[in-house]
């Protein structure tokens, strides 16, 4: 498998993957593909990564600008992450994330953070303490990663492309 940023002629296979990805997702609104396109119409998409097999793409991720509060730059937000049905679970999703968090990192960002389920996010890093917020939520699915500096807190704001 081959982990590689985004070309501009893999968009309608990463679209493709991603409404399949999500469809039978019952947390899903089934907007998670077009927010991909919205971010890169944006220029909001800071990094776009795809997990690639024969030719084939299996995996992406996507990594946008976020705030916290006061907080306006050196923050990114994970997601959407998408990978092939019936090759979920195994380690595609974790590999895109780690590559992604490696680029971050060389890119000198401040963290990053996701909505997302605890169990699955805690096993790359992600954590939460209850300091970030995102409207009502339970503050246990707003995790962060921190690179350098000191957990920030504060209500996070996604790009525009989100719906927000």
């Amino acid at each position: 498998m081959l982990t590689r940023l985004e070309k501009p002629e893999d968009a309608d296979a990463i679209h493709e993957l991603t409404w399949v990805a999500f469809e039978p997702m019952p947390y899903s609104n089934n907007t998670e593909a077009q927010i991909i396109r919205d971010l890169r119409a944006s220029g909001d998409l800071t990094l776009s990564l795809v997990a690639e097999e024969s030719g084939q793409i299996i995996g992406h991720v996507a990594f946008s600008p976020i705030t916290i509060s006061d907080i306006k730059d050196g923050w990114y937000g994970l997601g959407p992450i998408s990978v092939k049905p019936e090759r979920q679970r195994q380690g595609i999703g974790r590999e895109l994330i780690l590559k992604g968090l490696d680029l971050l990192r060389e890119r000198d960002a401040t963290g990053c953070a996701l909505i997302g389920d605890p169990a699955v996010y805690r096993g790359v890093g992600f954590e939460s303490d209850g300091k970030l917020t995102y409207g009502d939520l339970d503050t246990r699915y707003v995790q962060r990663i921190v690179f350098k500096g000191s957990p920030p807190s504060g209500a996070l704001k996604f790009s525009r492309a989100f719906g927000e």
